[in-house]
């Protein structure tokens, strides 16, 4: 089973985020905090991590994330809320792989990770 982290401050969004990737297979970590995510990666580290743009010490935590033994096999979706070029760009420098765009659902999620549960 494909392991996936949601690094997001939002209780909701991360239940919400929870319940449909779990749907579509994967095993759902939570972290509220950049640090909180840090540790569990270094502990376990995810296939893929889900960070919120709006994390206090996101940029920071993916560039973390990237520094650990293994921590390039990681696929990392920056997530924000509007198509921000200048916050995108600061994600993808400091290591994001692809983007989300904020507000998620059932749909933008399926569309994105369905294929990616899969090919476990």
């Amino acid at each position: 089973m494909q392991r996936l982290m949601i690094a997001d401050g939002s209780d909701i969004v991360r239940t919400v985020g929870k319940r449909i990737l779990s749907e579509l297979g994967f095993l759902v970590i939570e972290a509220d905090t950049a640090r909180e995510a840090a540790t569990r990666c270094n502990a376990e580290l995810p296939n893929f991590l889900i960070v919120d743009a709006a994390l206090e010490g996101a940029l920071e935590l993916i560039g973390t994330i990237r520094a650990m033994p293994n921590g390039k096999s990681i696929r990392i979706f920056y997530c924000v809320i509007e198509a921000d070029l200048k916050k995108m760009m600061a994600g993808k420098r400091a290591g994001a792989d692809d983007f989300l765009l904020k507000p998620f659902d059932r749909k933008i999620l399926t569309a994105v990770f369905s294929a990616l549960a899969q090919a476990a």
